[in-house]
This record gives structure tokens, C-alpha cells and sequence, in this order.
């Protein structure tokens, strides 16, 4: 009885372990195979959905998505997150927007702007908008205590209302914040040709900004404190890392950030309403858990970051490429997000 009990585990043992190797590999890849399944299925319906023109709108698209990103997977890591980075893009970029707007056109916001600013005034002021907001964030995170859900909702309804109250104070009544700078609209929405495909400026700033935040993230002592704290906070408290300290440089940073993406994504739209930035922080979110930032918290890397970015404006470019029903997109994209975050969870689990 022993024997064949000894001889069954023998011959059981490398299937379960191959089975478990399978199993572990799906779960791991599972949400970029069903994406790579809809991408393909997209391409077979429409071949021409992978022109250079194509891919070249859906690089630009993702840009300004992705540096919002890249302030967003900082707050996942610290198993939080940020529902107010979206209105706080939008804020920034009204007064980017509102100092930028053309000296020529009658009803600008700021009759006094008699010649042309300087872009790296409005780019500052966007940046410190974003980290004036952020710095809500961190406090109530950081010093209160509350849930990193509950101040960030807070954030985005203070950031929404300032966004109205901005545009509706225009002496002309509350209209969309248009007519910029050509200049502006140049640096932002410009171009290097390559001879087979134009490569959008934004997509330049993007790598620059994703290659700062990999340094951030690997070089520095905010960085490898960051993923101590979003791994066991009170095993780093003990070993020195100061929390709150630590919580307001990753979120000052995030900050930065969304003023950057804020001041290059008006002059994408050339364009700033009250509604700009609506769900981009539902994006920001899905396109890092997507790439693999956990909401278990420690886990997260740049590159998977741009990934996840790419791959949702691919899907996002794709619906709206097909003509899908705009409602029926959301419906797609809240279908992913719980995909995303149900595939980590279970990551969590196995690993436990």
C-alpha cells in the first residue's frame, strides 16, 4: 500500500508542477494575451489600423496619458491611489491655456498680455498648480491618515470647481479657453521626420520624463523608500525611512508631473473646457495596473508603465477606429479595469 501510495506522488509530481508552472504563467500574462486577442481582432477587421499615420496619433494620444501615469503608479506602489489626477490636469492646463492664448485674439482671458510670455513661465505655473494640489493629497495621506481614495476624491472635486470657477470668470462669460499661441502650439504639437513616419514632439517628452522617473525610481533614496514603504511600512518605519517625509516627495513629484502633462496636453487639444480631463485618472490607473504596478503596493516599473499606457490607447484608438458606440466604451474599459485589478489580486494570492 505504501508503495503504490510512493509510486502515484512519483509520477503525479512533475505534472503538478508543470500544471502549476502553466497556471502561474496565464495568470501572469493572461490581461495581455485577452488585449493582444482584441488587438489582433481589431487588425484582421481593419488592416489599415497599423499605417505608420495610425500609430504615429495613437503615440501622440498616449503621451500626455503617460506622463499622468508616471505620477500615478507612485501612489499605487504606495498601495494607494489618485482619483483627482484628471482635474488636476485640467486646472494646469487652464492656466497654461489662459496665459498662452494669442495677444491677436479679442476675447482672450488676459487683455493686459500685450506680447507673448515666455513658455517656460505658464509651464512653471502649471507645475506648481500640480504640486499645490498633490500637496493636499500627501497631507491628508501622510499627517490625517485618511484613505489615499477618500482626500484624492476630496482633491478632484476642489480642482473641478476651481477648473469652473477659472473659466466662468472670464469678462467675456465662461467659454472654451482657445485661440493659443502658434508658438505653443509648434512646441507641443511639432514633429522630427524620419522619413518612413513622423515622430511627435510628445512622445520626446514622454521618454524624457519616463527615463527622469526610472532614475527617481532606482537611483535615488526616494525611490528605494518608496518600494520599502509600499511593501511593509512598518518594517521600514523601524528600519529609519521617514514616512511622511517620503509621502510628500512621491507625491510632490507626481505633482510636477501632471503640470507637465496638463500644460503639453491643452496644447494638444489647442482647446481647455470644463470638461478636460474627465476620467484621465481612470486611464492614468487602469494603464498601471495594466503594465503591472500592484495595488498590493511595492511592485512597479517604468517600462511596464509605458506598456500599459501603449496598450490601452491601442484599444482605446482601436474601439474608437471601429466606430464602436462611445457608451458601449466605457462599458470595454471598465470591463478591463476590473480584469486588471482582479489578475493582481489573484497574483497576491498565489504569492500568499
Amino acid at each position: 500500500m505504501e508503495k503504490s501510495l510512493k509510486s502515484t506522488g512519483e509520477n503525479s509530481g512533475p505534472e503538478e508542477t508543470l500544471w502549476s508552472k502553466w497556471k502561474e504563467w496565464l495568470l501572469n500574462y493572461s490581461l495581455y494575451i485577452i488585449l493582444g486577442v482584441l488587438v489582433i481582432g481589431v487588425v484582421a477587421a481593419e488592416p489599415s489600423f497599423l499605417s505608420f499615420s495610425n500609430l504615429s496619433k495613437i503615440m501622440a494620444q498616449a503621451s500626455t496619458r503617460g506622463i499622468l501615469a508616471l505620477g500615478v503608479a507612485g501612489m499605487i506602489v504606495y498601495t494607494g491611489t489618485d482619483l483627482s489626477a484628471g482635474r488636476i490636469l485640467g486646472f494646469c492646463a487652464a492656466i497654461s491655456a489662459s496665459l498662452l492664448q494669442s495677444v491677436t485674439y479679442a476675447s482672450r482671458m488676459y487683455p493686459g498680455i500685450t506680447e507673448p510670455l515666455p513658455l517656460i513661465v505658464p509651464l512653471l505655473l502649471s507645475i506648481v498648480a500640480g504640486m499645490v494640489f498633490c500637496s493636499v493629497n500627501a497631507f491628508g495621506f501622510a499627517v490625517l491618515r485618511m484613505h489615499p481614495f477618500i482626500i484624492s476624491l476630496g482633491t478632484q472635486l476642489i480642482a473641478y470647481g476651481s477648473l469652473c470657477l477659472y473659466i466662468d470668470s472670464q469678462a467675456s462669460g465662461a467659454q472654451p479657453l482657445a485661440s493659443l499661441d502658434p508658438r505653443y502650439i509648434g512646441v507641443v504639437n511639432g514633429s522630427f521626420d524620419l522619413g518612413f513616419m513622423n515622430l511627435p514632439y510628445l512622445v520626446v517628452y514622454l521618454i524624457l520624463c519616463a527615463l527622469a522617473m526610472w532614475v527617481i525610481w532606482n537611483k535615488t533614496t526616494l525611490g528605494k523608500n518608496m518600494f520599502a514603504i509600499g511593501g511593509n511600512p512598518e518594517a521600514a518605519a523601524v528600519s529609519g525611512v521617514n514616512l511622511s517625509r517620503n509621502i510628500f516627495g512621491v507625491y510632490l513629484v507626481a505633482g510636477a508631473l501632471y503640470g507637465i502633462a496638463a500644460f503639453l496636453e491643452a496644447g494638444r487639444v489647442q482647446s481647455v473646457t470644463t470638461s478636460t480631463g474627465l476620467n484621465y485618472d481612470l486611464d492614468a490607473i487602469s494603464a498601471c495596473v495594466i503594465g503591472g504596478v500592484s495595488f498590493t503596493g511595492g511592485v512597479g516599473t517604468i517600462p511596464g508603465v509605458l506598456i500599459g499606457v501603449t496598450i490601452l490607447q491601442v484599444i482605446n484608438y482601436s474601439l474608437y477606429y471601429l466606430g464602436v458606440n462611445a457608451y458601449l466604451q466605457y462599458i470595454i474599459k471598465g470591463l478591463i479595469i476590473i480584469m486588471a485589478v482582479a489578475i493582481d489580486v489573484r497574483k497576491y494570492i498565489a504569492k500568499k
